[in-house]
């Protein structure tokens, strides 16, 4: 059994690690939004 002690000072820590990687996954999907969504886009067939 291990005890831990996380005090506000750690959970704060740990509150702010996972807004900031939320906040930095947004910003590059933000970024490479067209890349992304282009992979993802059928092309367009030809029906002639």
């Amino acid at each position: 059994m291990h005890l831990a002690y996380l005090d506000a000072g750690s959970g704060s820590l740990i509150v702010q690690a996972v807004v900031g990687g939320v906040a930095g996954a947004a910003v590059a999907a933000k970024l490479y939004w067209r890349r992304l969504v282009a992979r993802f886009r059928r092309q367009p067939t030809d029906q002639h």
